[in-house]
């Protein structure tokens, strides 16, 4: 059959469609990428705020008219939606022919080919997943970069989050079986792997590893010094001296941190159950920069959570302004009945909170053009991915993360997608590059 697949939601979910796709190439069917097309249509969902949720549901009615104007005969829906709302979503949108939570994706096989009488929904447990089985084959969105799945689950109770519940504890791939498929990914011609999880810097505790992440990266990086590794979803509780020593050693390893800070504040961050302070954050900063000079820094904030006060934020806008990081996202507090947060006093208001967004995101705008100055004249690898249009091409820098950060547009010929350029920065912008080839 010809199937169509959509992934919603973050990185981690995409490794989950590229693993079905894989699943179902196998089995003997067609990837489509015209969902008027396929026979069957699955649609791998996110929930993790309400927007999230919206978005998929108004994606599973959107594909759900082609079974009367396409060729489309079976909706699957599969991941964090279902697993988030179980019988209740499967309820409200009779279009859906089977549901699978986050510890089925594994029988995505049987629920494409289903005939007959089926159960609506598949929800087992997700911490029985079995992860060995789960990345064995995967059909790639891009040939250049993959990203690599190195644990699933979390095992901390942050008060706004509803990760744990969809997908179990933290559950760490045997070291063997990730560089496996890395090696394996480079073999096919990826140029950057990047590693993912719920907590990154926390993979192996769970294990018995003492140092597990920057054993990791030290393995990976001795498969292929020209194929550049990047870490994402990293925490400030579990980045060790000897991952910063690691990625600060080796020069395949992109010196760049994803560390998810949510707030710098006290009182919030003991509401939001992260168990640092700001003060902690400022020192993890300074040994950053300090082990690792030329480290790139991301994070990403939440604005208006319950509680959060006119001096709460006053202290997150002078964090801000302080650290200057290269690159920083920002969420309203989204609220929701099944999260622990809920029940915290000092709701603050949507407008209020929009407002708060504004202000920082207009702070980081200023910081970000400066910070994007200092490349001008320099000369940097920069992979290239796509060609934009005659003699202009889209690529990245070490420091810019795919799908999340700025790019860098490259004035040249004959370049070729999934291979490093020197290209001199001529030009920069509050989030992206310009520059012009300077070798090869």
């Amino acid at each position: 059959m010809k199937i169509h697949l959509v992934s919603l939601g973050c990185a981690r979910n995409q490794v989950d469609s590229e693993s079905m796709s894989g699943s179902l190439l196998a089995a003997g069917h067609t990837i489509t990428l015209e969902a008027e097309q396929a026979e069957v249509i699955v649609v791998n969902t996110c929930s993790f705020i309400e927007s999230a949720a919206d978005e998929s549901i108004d994606t599973i009615l959107a594909l759900a008219q082609l079974k009367e104007t396409g060729a489309c005969r079976r909706i699957v829906v599969a991941g964090c939606l279902p697993e988030r709302y179980q019988e209740e979503i499967a309820a409200s949108l009779p279009e859906v022919d089977q549901f699978i939570g986050t510890g089925a994706f594994d029988q995505i096989v049987t629920a494409v080919e289903a005939a007959g009488p089926i159960e609506k929904c598949l929800l087992p447990d997700p911490d029985a997943i079995v992860l060995s089985q789960t990345y064995d084959q995967r059909f790639l969105s891009q040939p250049h970069m993959a990203y690599l799945k190195i644990a699933e689950g979390c095992d901390r109770h942050c008060t706004y989050c509803i990760i744990p519940r969809l997908r179990g504890h933290q559950k760490s791939r045997p070291m063997e079986q990730i560089v496996h498929e890395a090696r394996s990914l480079i073999d096919a011609g990826v140029k950057e792997l990047v590693l993912v999880a719920q907590e990154s810097t926390a993979y192996g505790s769970d294990l018995g590893l003492q140092h597990g992440l920057a054993d990791l990266l030290t393995s990976l990086a001795g498969i292929s010094p020209e194929t550049w590794l990047r870490v994402l979803y990293g925490h400030p509780e579990s980045l060790d001296q000897e991952t910063l020593q690691v990625m600060g050693g080796l020069s395949n390893i992109c010196p760049y941190f994803d560390i998810p800070v949510q707030h710098a504040s006290d009182p919030v961050l003991k509401r939001m159950g992260r168990h640092y302070t700001g003060e902690d954050l400022y020192r993890l900063v300074h040994d950053i920069r300090e082990k690792v000079p030329d480290a790139s820094l991301r994070t990403t904030l939440i604005v208006g959570f319950p509680g959060e006060t006119e001096a709460d934020f006053k202290t997150l806008g002078s964090f801000v302004e302080e650290i200057r990081f290269d690159h920083l996202g920002v969420f309203t507090y989204c609220d929701s009945d099944d999260l622990p947060s809920h029940g915290l006093d000092g709701h603050v208001s949507a407008e209020k909170a929009q407002e708060r967004y504004d202000t920082i995101m207009s702070q980081q705008l200023a910081i970000s053009a400066a910070s994007n100055q200092r490349y001008i004249d320099a000369v940097l690898p920069v992979l290239i991915e796509e060609a934009s249009e005659e003699k202009l091409y889209v690529g990245r820098t070490a420091f810019q993360a795919p799908e999340v950060d700025g790019i860098t547009f490259v004035h040249g010929e004959n370049l070729q997608p999934g291979r490093f350029a020197k290209v001199k920065i001529t030009d920069a912008y509050e989030y992206d590059l310009v520059g012009e080839i300077n070798g090869s």
